[in-house]
């Protein structure tokens, strides 16, 4: 069953590109969180996506959050990715597609590769919006911005 609105994010733990394990639950509660899916490190559209929410990086980090990006690519490829794009956020291994199942992230429109989505949960582990455009990396920074930005005016009222 799919990850929706409204719906509390499955608890799961993967290597970040460090090889160190990453436990989800160790950030609710503390945070909210951008988690977004991508096909393949070191493709153009997903080098553009993980290079806009570094660029927004500060932003994010005001809302008071996470980002953290999945994919089947190994720790090493993560790694070298991060690298090569001085990425300050945490990427995460899923070769077996654990958690990109787990989340029910659905393929691209061919069908043949994984996925572009952003979830974006509050602190309470709640998840309150969700973005998938396969082929519009930029929008998905803006619609996670967006979505932060209006949770923390709800709050305030």
């Amino acid at each position: 069953m799919a990850v929706k609105t409204g719906d509390k994010i499955p608890y799961f733990t993967l290597n970040d590109q460090n090889g160190k394990p990453f436990a989800i639950e160790k950030l609710i509660g503390k945070k909210n969180l951008v988690i977004y899916f991508y096909p393949k490190d070191e493709t153009s559209i997903c080098t553009a996506e993980a290079e806009g929410f570094r660029d927004e990086s500060a932003s994010f980090k005001g809302l008071g959050a996470a980002i953290i990006g999945i994919s089947s690519d190994s720790v090493e490829s993560h790694q070298k990715f991060a690298a090569n794009h001085q990425l300050p956020f945490t990427l995460l291994s899923d070769p077996e597609k654990e958690v990109q199942t787990l989340f029910a992230v659905p393929k691209d429109l061919l069908g043949m590769l994984p996925g572009r989505t952003t979830y974006i949960i509050n602190k309470k582990g709640i998840v309150i919006h969700i973005f998938d455009h396969a082929f519009s990396a930029n929008k998905h920074v803006v619609a996670a911005l967006k979505s932060l930005q209006k949770e923390q005016s709800d709050q305030k009222k």
